[in-house]
């Protein structure tokens, strides 16, 4: 017993006599509390038919912002295609058969960001697949039903 004792003291002896730990790497601080950056996106739309509906607006999601005329809409939509795992903004399939039918010239480009993803996608409504994908991101993209 006396030389478990005699052991104690001369470790901590000796951890004394050798100084203080070095200190832990620190990471920032801006890491530590880092949260996935905030869905922006920049929203152009032209040739609607509708010269109030025209034009460029932002919208930003978590916290609501922008200059989207139906931010908190836009982004309770852009919430709910997330959930159901679809991309709205992913480019769409070359091979697909789609109607014959004009939607309008109405036009619109998407750039920015969304769910930490590059976006920079265009929506036009020249057929019937282009129209069903314009029509599934609205309220983000007006109501330009011709």
């Amino acid at each position: 017993m006396l030389r478990l004792a005699a052991f104690a003291v001369t470790s901590a002896l000796a951890a004394a006599a050798a100084g203080p730990l070095p200190p832990l790497p620190s990471l920032p601080v801006a890491r530590l509390l880092s949260a996935p950056a905030p869905d922006h996106l920049t929203i152009a739309v032209s040739e609607t038919g509708n010269r109030f509906l025209d034009g460029e607006y932002r919208l930003e999601c978590d916290p609501v912002g922008g200059t989207h005329p139906e931010a908190k809409k836009a982004c309770a939509r852009l919430d709910e295609l997330a959930r159901q795992g679809k991309n709205p903004f992913a480019a769409e399939p070359k091979r697909q058969i789609c109607t014959f039918q004009d939607g309008g010239p109405a036009t619109a480009r998407v750039t920015g960001s969304w769910r930490g993803e590059k976006v920079d996608s265009t929506f036009r409504r020249q057929n019937g697949c282009d129209i069903a994908r314009w029509n599934e991101l609205e309220p983000v993209l007006p109501s330009a039903r011709s």
